[in-house]
């Protein structure tokens, strides 16, 4: 069968500037249906939410794949689905019905898809219950579930235990999931589908890719396993791989910061196999927004197999960068080889006082957006007793920023230059080797503000 299906998850939807999250690869891959028949229950969801382009797109993705195995199970599109291998559909709203029984007529499977119309709720548990009544426990085909559905469970009693109740009888279950308007619940179809789930669970990206998701399912499972697997995959440069766990197929290592590959001998040359890689990346630009996790990803197998990977996102939260001091401008120069000196003009440059450079950075919390921010920092020196001595203050007006929610500003190089004063560092030749202890206070406060004063009517004259 081929490689069945292929998904990309991370752990989580948003993280901080330098946060870390877990990325998870997962294939899954069963031997040659036409080596080894397969019975297949396409269980389709004809709920409410369905209506319209969703329950089209869906019937023309269902007849692919039914055409699909047409030609792959006898080399040949002569609607009749060969080698031993058949295929049912069962649809389901309140309750489930069964649209045409297991078969090997290719009109009459399409044409119960075509008679799918779309009303009702969702009743997970009843599609899961009928679908499996049609199997034949004593028939020796392999039993597949290709569930869809685009909603939550609205109707009939929890279907995650006859879910399982299926794969214990040996029945492998896929998901697919489609977000519709009832919201689609990911938890559950990984509770449903066959494990590792990462592997037997594809979520469509929209209605329009529906049918091409078909269309690669039908495609794989005519394939017989898949050997000499190569994935590379290449992380957004704003990421880095941090680490990679051992994978549960096959070896997997990092080729650069931001570059995996993945390489698994065979998977599911003689029975249905799950493989899952899983592996850290750390966000390192310093900008914030919604950012693609990889920026590419390929996939390569002795077979021919076609598999394409979810691209997924993940939302970047950056606290706000201000450098109210810049560094002064260096002047470069070459010096020509075979010369020994060389005279420079430097330009102007202003005196400063002898001594040490303290440069400081602070978080200024929870800056509303809209309003600016006066900082105010204070610097003094302890004598050996522990008395204070002016150093100087600086004040620094942090610009408002236009993020939707409050945020963390870093206000950075803040710098003090300490000439050395001997009465307190005492009289060492050499003033450096001194021992100097200082105390900074931070004082911030909005300049902007929406306030009014009491009784002020606009345009009264007052």
């Amino acid at each position: 069968m081929g490689i069945t299906s292929s998904n990309k998850q991370v752990s989580a939807a948003s993280l901080d500037c330098d946060g870390t999250l877990k990325v998870t690869l997962a294939l899954a891959a069963a031997p040659d249906i036409t080596e080894n028949p397969t019975d297949i229950l396409l269980v389709l969801d004809r709920s409410g939410s369905m209506a319209g382009s969703p329950l089209a797109s869906m019937k023309a993705g269902a007849k692919e794949f039914i055409d699909i195995l047409d030609r792959a199970t006898d080399s040949a599109a002569d609607g009749h689905i060969g080698g031993g291998s058949r295929i049912g559909v069962v649809s389901f709203a309140d309750t489930a019905t069964t649209d045409i029984a297991l078969v090997t007529s290719v009109s009459a499977l399409k044409s119960a898809v075509d008679g799918l119309t779309a009303g009702g709720d969702t009743n997970h548990a009843d599609a899961f219950s009928r679908a499996m009544s049609l199997f034949d426990p004593l028939s020796a085909n392999a039993k597949v579930i290709v569930l869809f559905t685009d909603g939550r469970t609205t109707a009939g009693p929890p279907p995650a235990p006859v879910a399982a109740a299926a794969r214990a009888a040996g029945c492998i279950i896929y998901c697919i999931g489609l977000t519709g308007s009832d919201g689609l619940d990911l938890g559950a179809l990984n509770d449903w589908a066959t494990d590792p789930n990462a592997a037997h669970v594809a979520i469509a990206p929209d209605k329009g890719e529906l049918e091409e998701l078909f269309r690669d399912l039908a495609v794989n499972i005519a394939h017989p396993g898949a050997t000499g697997i190569v994935i590379d995959e290449v992380v957004n440069s704003d990421f880095i791989i941090t680490s990679i766990t051992p994978p549960s197929r096959g070896t997997a290592m990092t080729v650069a910061a931001g570059t995996l590959q993945w390489k698994i001998p065979e998977l599911g040359v003689s029975g249905n196999e799950g493989a899952v890689l899983e592996f850290y990346i750390r966000h390192v630009g310093q900008t914030c927004g919604e950012k693609q996790v990889n920026a590419s990803i390929t996939y390569h197998d002795n077979e021919g197999n076609r598999v394409r990977f979810p691209s997924p996102t993940v939302q970047v939260e950056c606290g706000m960068v201000v450098k109210p001091e810049p560094c002064p401008t260096p002047v470069e120069m070459t010096m020509d080889s075979c010369r020994d000196c060389m005279e420079v003009d430097m330009g102007e440059v202003w005196m400063e006082s002898q001594g040490r450079i303290l440069q400081l950075d602070v978080t200024v919390k929870n800056v509303c957006p809209g309003r600016r921010v006066a900082l105010a920092v204070i610097l003094t020196e302890l004598d050996s007793a522990g008395g204070e001595h002016p150093r100087g203050m600086k004040t620094i007006t942090v610009p408002a920023h236009s993020c939707s929610g409050c945020r963390d500003v870093l206000v950075r190089c803040v710098k003090f230059v300490l000439p050395e004063d001997l009465t307190l560092s005492g009289s060492c030749r050499h003033s450096l080797c001194g021992t100097r202890r200082f105390k900074a206070r931070c004082i911030a406060h909005p300049i902007d503000t929406d306030y009014c004063c009491c009784g002020l009517v606009p345009g009264d004259g007052n």
